[in-house]
């Protein structure tokens, strides 16, 4: 069974110009809802100075449904932003840290090793008010200004979060630099240093092709648990030509495809997907929405 955590409305959203109402946003979720998406990431609680598309993120928490079997995430990068997340039904927190000093310092003006440290005492705190967490570590792939990321500066990281209290780690191909080959190895040693205990997710981006390639090798190394985004937006303002994430609609076709069960309405979300481009007014680079599904033309 295949767990899609749904980034569009936060990791989509935030690099788009065009200015996306909070109604606009609730609307994305309740349609993905509706096709069986269980885990969202709804917001960023960042500093709206910074990223305008999310000054909205309490809004946006505010006008989303009370629902049991729904988990909505959002992301926290400082004491502040936890405060505000705090304050909202935001189910569980992701965090995040490049494992790339440059990357980590372009984005956020912090050593990984500062990052860590701060960000280990909010998932201390989160854990105190009731919150469990996620940390998601970006460049774990490839840094565009360093090169090769070694392995045990990503482990050395995962294994800080894990014992401030995370409950799950993703690594993240912010910048789209990964391959197939990498992922099964870096998934493989993943599993070998931490044993099959601890939840791993994998995050892709586009950039260079390569996203469900490497969504695909994930799988057969074992991971379950996948990010993507509707439509195939994001982006991030820090990586060099980067383009979108995973589209959604793809990674659930390809799955379908492959008779492996995602527990998602395919034609739902395609339909959603549509929809969405009406709201971006532009086409967005999700492939299934124009082609439609393989299945449908045997």
């Amino acid at each position: 069974m295949i767990h899609l955590c749904e980034v569009g409305a936060r990791d989509g959203l935030q690099n788009e110009k065009k200015h996306v109402a909070t109604e606009d946003k609730v609307a994305l979720i309740e349609q993905l809802m509706d096709a069986g998406v269980k885990k969202f990431e709804t917001a960023s609680f960042v500093n709206p100075k910074v990223v305008p598309q999310m000054a909205d993120a309490e809004a946006v928490m505010a006008a989303l449904p009370d629902r049991d079997d729904i988990t909505y995430a959002g992301l926290v990068l400082s004491r502040s932003g936890l405060e505000r997340a705090l304050a909202t039904k935001v189910d569980r927190l992701h965090i995040t840290a490049a494992t790339s000093d440059t990357f980590n310092q372009k984005n956020v003006r912090r050593t990984v090793s500062e990052s860590v440290e701060e960000l280990s005492d909010v998932v201390e705190d989160a854990s105190a008010a009731g919150r469990p967490s996620a940390a998601i570590l970006s460049t774990v792939f490839g840094c565009p200004y360093e090169g090769e990321v070694a392995r045990d500066r990503v482990f050395r990281a995962a294994e800080a979060f894990l014992g401030a209290g995370v409950q799950e780690i993703v690594l993240a191909d912010t910048t789209g630099m990964a391959n197939p080959v990498q992922v099964k190895e870096t998934v493989t040693e993943f599993k070998k240093y931490f044993g099959d205990e601890v939840p791993l997710g994998l995050h892709f981006h586009n950039t260079r092709g390569l996203g469900l390639a490497n969504v695909a090798a994930g799988y057969e190394a074992g991971v379950r648990m996948f990010d993507a985004a509707l439509g195939g937006l994001g982006g991030c303002p820090f990586a060099p030509n980067a383009v979108g994430n995973v589209a959604s609609e793809d990674m659930i076709h390809m799955f379908q495809e492959m008779e492996i069960e995602t527990g998602i309405d395919l034609e739902v979300m395609l339909s959603t997907s549509k929809w969405l481009e009406t709201v971006m007014e532009k086409t967005l680079p999700g492939m299934v929405m124009k082609a439609g599904p393989a299945s449908q033309l045997a």
